[in-house]
């Protein structure tokens, strides 16, 4: 169950975002494959690896960090993600594909302000303090 506790941890919200992550996870080593195979694996590492150890305390609903960061690099991730998703859904598909994918990747950041504004308020470090002591 997603805890809905937080903003933007909702099943639209998070849904669109996981759908994008999961192009960009897909898509963009397909596009690098044919011109550099360390480029396609580095790219997996990047867009997979650093959200996976880079993370905001309290962002996550079922877990904690290995690594404390402000809000602002979270959202950067996620901007690299729809960045990502989008060039590689243009190198690699048809038109409406790639269309398709350019009008998700710009709805997400609609459905993330309300987590935005709270990665933008929340604090990363060596103990996840958030501000106002909580």
């Amino acid at each position: 169950m997603i805890d809905t506790s937080h903003p933007g941890h909702d099943y639209a919200s998070g849904g669109l975002r996981f759908l994008t992550e999961l192009i960009a996870w897909v898509a963009v080593p397909w596009a690098l494959w044919p011109h550099s195979i360390a480029l396609a694996v580095g790219a997996v590492v990047v867009l997979i690896g650093l959200p996976a150890v880079f993370s905001t305390p309290g962002d996550r609903p079922g877990g904690g960090t290995l690594v404390s960061v402000p809000g602002i690099v979270t959202i950067l991730l996620v901007l690299i993600q729809l960045a990502a998703a989008t060039a590689a859904a243009w190198a690699l598909g048809p038109l409406w594909a790639a269309a398709a994918v350019t009008v998700l990747c710009l709805i997400v950041p609609v459905t993330e302000q309300a987590r935005w504004r709270r990665l933008l308020s929340s604090r990363g470090g060596p103990n996840g303090a958030q501000p106002g002591g909580s």
